[in-house]
């Protein structure tokens, strides 16, 4: 069930678990972790060919878990892996359902001309596999549950592992990854909104609850299309993401998720008398501002 990589020795810090890592942002967050000495515990749907590659660039312990972030009971055995590490000091929940329903090739020949125009802009905060506008009454309900699953559900399931250990400890970190869609109703998005606003709405309530416990949560809105890490020689931008990927394409006026990633630490390394519950984020050349 879990593939170890590791390089050099133990950390002395606790433990950064990154759900949903991809081969931009997430795996940047990884290793800006990991570079700070984290022992990291990458998880996704599949086992992460990024481990190895972190852990020996960053000379860190690493370990890669399978997880289904729809499936209580697969995240329940991800995090039994992930806690007998030791404490969790950090959780990044970047996941996000990148299946896209079968009905949606359907709807898009029958999508009206505004719809395909927001589609246009939406792509900022859509994976590499495209959500298509949907009609409403065309929305299977097995897809926007599992939507709603991955999205919010399965950052429920999350938290809730590492809570406890955080709270007995009074310190930690939750940072959840939101996008465009945690602020906007389109039409024709209705799976992709309603789980990014439901995470928004998760974030707020944790944070009221837990942050006098020493426990600091954040949401993070990525507001643009997030490109190839500025230490990668590859200027491809077709990657196909995976689990946790929330943007892609690249470019002048892309994101550099290496730069993402260092906000993601300042998040956690924040004096508690000025905590950030919530932020976004966007290029200097983006004109457009949540416009839809």
């Amino acid at each position: 069930m879990r593939n170890i990589a590791s390089g050099g020795g133990a950390s002395a810090r606790g433990i950064a678990a990154i759900v949903g890592v991809g081969p931009k942002l997430g795996r940047s967050i990884a290793r800006k972790f990991a570079h700070e000495g984290y022992t990291v515990a990458i998880l996704a749907r599949r086992l992460s060919r990024f481990a190895e590659e972190i852990a020996r660039e960053e000379k860190a312990q690493v370990f890669a878990i399978r997880i289904d972030c729809s499936d209580s009971r697969s995240v329940r055995e991800a995090f039994e892996g992930v806690l007998s590490l030791g404490f969790v000091e950090v959780l990044v929940y970047n996941a996000h359902n990148h299946r896209q329903p079968a009905a949606a090739v359907a709807a898009i020949s029958s999508s009206s001309s505004s719809s395909s125009s927001a589609a246009a802009s939406f792509s900022r905060c859509t994976p590499q596999t495209q959500y298509h506008p949907i009609k409403f009454t065309d929305i299977r309900i097995d897809s926007f549950e599992k939507s709603l699953a991955v999205s919010t559900v399965g950052a429920l399931h999350c938290a809730q592992q590492v809570l406890p250990g955080m709270v007995e400890r009074g310190r930690g970190t939750i940072l959840f990854t939101g996008c465009s869609a945690s602020l906007n109703g389109i039409a024709g998005f209705s799976e992709l909104c309603c789980g990014k606003f439901a995470l928004r709405a998760l974030s707020q309530c944790l944070a009221r609850e837990v942050q006098p416990l020493g426990v600091h949560v954040a949401h993070i809105i990525i507001d643009g299309i997030v490109g190839t890490p500025s230490r990668s020689s590859s200027s491809s931008t077709s990657q196909r993401s995976t689990v946790g990927e929330q943007l892609i394409g690249g470019g002048a006026s892309s994101m550099d998720p290496d730069a993402l990633a260092q906000t993601y630490w300042y998040l956690h390394i924040q004096d508690r008398t000025a905590w950030t519950q919530e932020i976004d984020l966007r290029s200097s050349s983006s004109t457009q501002i949540y416009n839809f």
